[in-house]
């Protein structure tokens, strides 16, 4: 039996419901518009975001999790060349992700906080969960 007050789309095989009525909850409107952050921290957000959306420093963030790495050894690890490693952590060193040390020649990378740690855990946690079911 179809509820007359639900519209139910199929978009790439996903269900996506939406009401038919168009009545506001005003009091919840005025609740989360008051809860809002301003502008330019909703766009440096979705500046991370942006950042964290593209696989190889997403890699590089991953070993970074696990441990402080040089860029040699990030290299390494993902088979990439140095030069390329060194332009994503310039990017991610930007974003104010990773930060480094040097130990004699040396540069050592690392999160730049545990904000990071716990978004990169946060997330990978929730890309597991979507695997099991």
């Amino acid at each position: 039996m179809k509820d007359n007050n639900i519209n139910s789309d199929n978009i790439n095989g996903e269900n996506i419901v939406e009401c038919e009525c168009k009545h506001v909850h005003q009091d919840v409107v005025d609740k989360v518009r008051g809860d809002m952050p301003e502008e330019d921290k909703l766009v440096d957000l979705a500046e991370l975001f942006k950042v964290l959306g593209d696989p190889t420093r997403v890699k590089i963030i991953f070993l970074l999790f696990k441990e402080e790495m040089c860029v040699c050894d990030i290299a390494e690890s993902i088979s990439m060349t140095q030069s390329a490693i060194s332009h994503q952590l310039r990017v991610l060193k930007q974003a104010r992700l990773v930060k480094f040390r040097k130990e004699g020649k040396v540069v050592f990378y690392s999160l730049d906080d545990d904000h990071i740690s716990k978004i990169f855990d946060c997330g990978l946690h929730h890309i597991e969960e979507m695997y099991k079911r």
